[in-house]
């Protein structure tokens, strides 16, 4: 897919206020400082489209970018803050979920791990909620050029055996950089994929 457009449309503080439209959308989501600005910036080549912020946490919106305008880029904020009241994380994680539940023009969730990381309790509960509320996704592997290509087959060989312990099989997955454009055209093509299906 080459993406020749993508434009900020709005941002909501719930899923009531997202676009009226019946465009399809893929979500972005994932753990406070996993990347997802950059991978957003890197997938759609425009380094402005998601602010990039030293802070993390700074999405607090349901963000949605029209892609094409074809399809919606939707950034949702992350989970796991550190620095968040539990009113806050409340609020927030009850964002997420009603959107998630809620959104009938969603197709597809990308959810974004660490892949310097061994697996995260959060991010697995969080994929487990995602599969028993039946809901699609794959899982982005994010700052691959951090590692040696024998570490990231071996980080990702270990996250494949440990979601095996409790899913028959792997969803989809996919190797990025955002450094350098790794996994994009891969990313993109599934997304085409599904379009195409739709």
């Amino acid at each position: 897919m080459d993406i020749k457009t993508a434009e900020f449309t709005l941002s909501a503080p719930r899923v009531s206020m997202c676009p009226n439209d019946t465009k399809p959308e893929y979500a972005f989501i994932g753990r406070s400082n996993v990347g997802k600005s950059s991978l957003i910036n890197m997938l759609s080549r425009n380094k402005k489209l998601a602010k990039t912020s030293s802070t993390p946490g700074k999405t607090l919106l349901i963000n949605h970018f029209l892609i094409n305008r074809e399809w919606y880029l939707v950034d949702l904020p992350g989970y796991g803050y550190a620095k968040r009241s539990k009113t806050e994380v409340a609020k927030l994680d009850q964002m997420i979920r009603g959107y998630i539940l809620e959104r009938e023009q969603l197709v597809n969730v990308f959810v974004l791990v660490d892949i310097r990381l061994e697996a995260q309790k959060i991010d697995l509960e969080f994929i487990n909620w995602l599969g028993l509320s039946s809901i699609p996704f794959a899982i982005i592997f994010t700052k691959a050029d951090k590692l040696s290509e024998g570490k990231v087959k071996a980080s990702v060989d270990a996250y494949v055996r440990k979601m095996l312990e409790t899913w028959e099989e792997m969803p989809p997955y996919f190797v990025t950089s955002s450094e350098k454009a790794r996994g994009r055209d891969e990313v993109l093509d599934y997304i085409d994929q599904i379009n195409k299906s739709l």
